[in-house]
């Protein structure tokens, strides 16, 4: 079981893909169609990590 400072941090690691990820994501489509295909894989895989 991992505890709430844990599962926090491991949000907090994934927010930095996730913006710089999202801008280059941008940059090279521009469109934010695939940034939020991109943002929603990055969640899920988060949210996968988090509730094991």
């Amino acid at each position: 079981m991992m505890n709430l400072s844990r599962k926090l941090g491991i949000l907090v690691f994934f927010a930095v893909p996730a913006i710089i990820g999202g801008i280059i994501t941008f940059t090279l489509s521009g469109s934010y169609t695939p940034v939020f295909v991109y943002e929603i894989i990055l969640v899920l895989v988060a949210l996968g990590i988090i509730s094991k």
